[in-house]
């Protein structure tokens, strides 16, 4: 569609810059007074038909160029837009004026050249001027009354704020993302990529049971978000056909948007550090969320099954993380208090190692050799 359009308006600047420009072409040739070659109506038409050709080659360059434009601007506030804006606009004054005497004094070079260069370089004052200067320029337009107690501090956003946070596939069948998007503590706009989305619908008609439960949760992980009025939820339309993967799309996508990619995907997460995609894992979110627990402390658990080595037990805090009970299986089913003795910290998680302590400690008979 936008290719069409493209040619569409080349053609018909085509027939404009024929109407104004031919009939010098035909004075140039002697055919002024032939009125079958030197029309509008011609002349047009030939301009027509010339720039049509012209964009039947040059359109597709034309588009990715607009694309390249949009992709860039979308990236870009509306503050900053209309700060440069009416920066450049006074420059440009700025410029006319000066220029104007040198336009008066009919001097070669003087009159032409130089009020060009002035106005350029006014401009690109103005330029600079509104994109270093944004801040100061609005809070000229945006005064507001400061507290009694001290002065209004504004956070400013800086190159390590990222806008967009992109989820996905793992992330949102998960469920997690939601109670931590109600929390408040990823700022920005939630961004769920078209071909996620898709993503989601596959796995929720797929023909295992349990592939199609994780699908379905998703979808419904994704509606719970979208009914919350204080979450800033959007959808990305546009994919990205000539790639396959869709783990490949999102780091294409956060490249682009200069946005941070939300997942709980190991292998995710690796790629996305080599190529230097911000991520944020979910997974590494809860792990550092976790109480933290130092050998030497003392808590109360509930061994309810055997460990891999002998003796050993096993019991669960709240949050999932594993305990190794030293001497646990003559504790099966009971709650103990256990002593710290080591804590392992992996990629997969936490894992605690404790034994007995001295008051639950059960010393095993021992027969004396008569």
């Amino acid at each position: 569609m936008i290719r069409k359009g493209i040619i569409l308006l080349i053609t018909i600047l085509g027939a404009s810059f024929g109407t104004f420009f031919l009939p010098f072409f035909w004075n140039f040739l002697g055919q002024t007074k032939n009125q079958l070659l030197n029309n509008s109506f011609v002349n047009g038409s030939i301009g027509a038909i010339i720039f049509f050709l012209f964009s039947l080659f040059f359109a597709g360059l034309i588009e990715r160029i607009l694309k390249t434009i949009d992709n860039y601007l979308s990236k870009i506030s509306l503050k900053i837009i209309l700060s440069i804006t009416i920066s450049m606009g006074l420059g440009l004054l700025v410029g006319g004026l000066i220029s104007t005497p040198f336009f008066l004094l009919k001097i070669p070079i003087l009159d032409s050249a130089l009020p060009i260069i002035i106005m350029v370089s006014t401009s690109y004052i103005g330029f600079r001027v509104g994109l270093t200067h944004r801040e100061e320029f609005f809070k000229m337009f945006n005064k507001k009354e400061e507290k009694q107690t001290g002065e209004i501090l504004e956070r400013k956003i800086d190159e390590n704020y990222h806008k967009f946070k992109i989820l996905d596939t793992s992330t949102i069948i998960d469920g997690r993302i939601h109670d931590i998007v109600k929390t408040g503590f990823l700022e920005g706009i939630i961004l769920v990529p078209n071909f996620v989305l898709l993503e989601l619908q596959y796995i929720a008609d797929s023909a295992d049971s349990l592939k199609r439960v994780r699908g379905r949760r998703g979808l419904d992980i994704l509606n719970a978000l979208q009914k919350e009025d204080d979450i800033a939820l959007k959808m990305y339309e546009r994919d990205f056909e000539n790639i396959k993967e869709v783990d490949t799309k999102l780091l294409k996508l956060a490249k682009m948007l200069d946005g941070i990619v939300v997942t709980n995907d190991y292998n995710l997460n690796k790629v996305a550090e080599f190529q230097n995609v911000p991520i944020l894992n979910v997974n590494e979110l809860a792990n550092a969320v976790k109480p933290v627990v130092i050998p030497g402390e003392t808590m109360e658990v509930i061994v309810i099954k055997d460990g891999s080595e002998r003796e050993q037990g096993v019991a669960y805090l709240d949050d999932g993380t594993m305990i190794v009970v030293e001497d646990g299986k003559h504790f099966m089913n009971e709650k103990i208090q256990v002593l710290v003795t080591s804590v392992l910290q992996t990629a997969a998680g936490r894992m605690i190692f404790a034994r007995p302590n001295h008051t639950h400690r059960r010393i095993p008979d021992v027969k004396k050799k008569e």
